[in-house]
C-alpha cells in the first residue's frame, strides 16, 4: 500500500511535465555522484564536482517536494 505521499509523486509523474523533468534531473546526478563514489580516489577537481553535484541534487529535490506540496493543498 503506498502512502498518500507517494500517490501524489505517482500522480505528478503521471501528468506534470515539470515533475518529470526533475526527476530526470535527480536521477542523472544521483547517477553521476554514483560514478564518482566508485573511484578509490577523488582529485581535488572531482572532489569539487562532488559537491557541487549534491548541492544540485538536493535544490532539484526542494524543487520537486515542493511540487508534492502544492498538489496535496491543491
Amino acid at each position: 500500500m503506498s502512502s498518500p505521499t507517494e500517490a501524489i509523486r505517482e500522480q505528478l509523474m503521471a501528468t506534470s511535465p515539470e515533475y518529470q523533468r526533475l526527476r530526470e534531473e535527480h536521477a542523472r546526478y544521483s547517477a553521476e555522484l554514483d560514478h564518482l563514489s566508485n573511484k578509490p580516489y577523488l582529485s581535488d577537481q572531482e572532489q569539487m564536482e562532488e559537491v557541487r553535484l549534491k548541492k544540485l541534487k538536493l535544490r532539484v529535490k526542494d524543487q520537486m517536494e515542493m511540487l508534492v506540496r502544492k498538489a496535496r493543498v491543491g
